[in-house]
């Protein structure tokens, strides 16, 4: 009990923020995407595709140095926000945010995906002959039927930014109170030898993305009765 008094909950904080700030976004910039990617025709769509998958086959570090190299004081985003913000996005909280974006990107986009197809065409069409437009069909129609994609995108995205560890920390670093998430106080506490930190904050993440997973599976089986 004394312990768990004695731990530092600010890696848990900067977590969580960056977890759903991550979510958010790729919930806005997924979906279009998804869309596009489901029922686009043009040849460009499967260079997108790869770009898309990309950070699933790329090393954390190798992604996380080009990142750096981009983001950082000398890079071109690096110095266009700092003209904007007054410092570098690399080793501060925004950087890390937009790291856990492009490595997240697949994990909202591919069950979207997914979705998009599962939608019958006839229901689409349907819709257009009742002169819908594509957006009133996509608001009104097409993503109230995908539900469980879009809570498999958002619990999946969610659950791999908390565990993020090669690209925080080549991006962000090991900044106290600005970067320095639970990943990456597991892996101080390691170095440190305080493996009873690393217990702690390891099984409390542990205990945490199991729940976040069994919520997201439960939801989906009690959406495919229901329709």
């Amino acid at each position: 009990m004394e312990v768990l008094q004695n731990l530092e909950w600010t890696p848990f904080i900067l977590t969580f923020k960056v977890a759903f700030i991550t979510t958010f976004l790729l919930l806005i910039i997924g979906i279009p995407t998804a869309y596009f990617l489901a029922y686009s025709n043009l040849k460009i769509k499967s260079a997108i595709e790869a770009l898309t998958a990309l950070p699933l086959v790329l090393p954390p570090s190798v992604l996380g140095f080009y990142l750096l190299l981009v983001m950082g004081k000398n890079g071109p985003l690096g110095k266009l926000w700092e003209s904007i913000v007054g410092h570098q996005l690399a080793f501060h909280f925004e950087g890390v945010v937009i790291a856990s974006v492009i490595f997240s990107l697949p994990f909202m986009v591919h069950p979207l995906i997914a979705g998009f197809k599962s939608i019958p065409k006839s229901l689409i069409e349907a819709s257009y002959t009742l002169g819908k437009s594509k957006l009133s069909t996509l608001l009104n129609v097409i993503l109230p039927n995908m539900k469980a994609s879009i809570i498999t995108g958002i619990t999946l995205t969610f659950a791999h930014t908390i565990g993020e560890f090669g690209v925080v920390l080549m991006i962000g670093g090991n900044i106290e109170g600005e970067t320095r998430v639970v990943s990456i106080a597991i892996y101080d506490a390691v170095e440190k030898l305080d493996y009873t930190t690393a217990h702690i904050y390891s099984a409390i993440l542990f205990v945490i993305s199991f729940f976040v997973l069994l919520i997201v599976y439960t939801l989906n089986k009690r959406l495919e009765v229901k329709y």
